[in-house]
């Protein structure tokens, strides 16, 4: 970053860069941009972060994004309420959706990290277990991504899962080991949720 900015837009600048995905020059030319935009434009964007930080918080029920209690999902009487997937975060929610999968959703909010110190206790794996006892499930796909973390965290629930007497499947892995669920294409998930296999976990 040039000494010579300004250092309001150095400041811009230093806040775009810590956004996920945003390096240095994106966010010099997102800072430029707005530089240009009119106050209306920016006003507009003010507010719609202030609503956003103001309205969203995750479904008490699944971890996916709401403005209510319950987020549209599970709000909607029309979804297979038998059918649970489990996700690592509510981005894969939207990537499954365009699946065509009308189940419900389950979101960790992350996976099983040793070596980052996330266990059990960090993720929601308490919440899902209530809701496999209480919630009358004939499935549950997990649907979580073919990392090592992930695949980790799939067999941990499957484990905690086997007492219970419903099926237990998990995602075919046509994504390649280490992709991403957020990035993956339409007809790559979907070809890998419809392949989904049963997981036979030795006792």
């Amino acid at each position: 970053m040039s000494n010579s900015y300004p250092e309001a837009l150095k400041n811009l600048i230093a806040s775009f860069s810590r956004l996920p995905g945003i390096g240095p020059k994106t966010a010099q030319r997102l800072s430029f941009f707005l530089i240009k935009s009119s106050p209306e434009e920016i006003e507009g964007l003010i507010n719609s972060l202030t609503e956003v930080k103001e309205k969203i918080h995750f479904c008490s029920r699944c971890g996916f994004y709401a403005e209510d209690e319950l987020c549209s999902i599970c709000q909607d009487s029309n979804r297979e309420s038998t059918i649970l997937c489990v996700v690592e975060r509510p981005q894969d929610v939207l990537s499954i959706e365009k699946t065509g999968y009308r189940g419900l959703y389950h979101v960790l909010q992350g996976v099983l990290s040793p070596l980052t110190g996330v266990g059990p206790e960090d993720l929601t794996i308490s919440q899902l277990m209530k809701r496999v006892e209480t919630e009358k499930f004939r499935e549950v796909i997990l649907g979580t991504n073919p990392s090592l973390d992930g695949e980790a965290t799939a067999y941990f629930i499957a484990r905690k899962l086997r007492s219970y007497p419903i099926r237990i499947t998990m995602i075919a892995r046509g994504l390649p080991l280490g992709g991403d669920l957020e990035f993956a294409d339409d007809i790559t998930l979907t070809q890998a949720f419809e392949g989904r296999r049963d997981i036979h976990l030795d006792t």
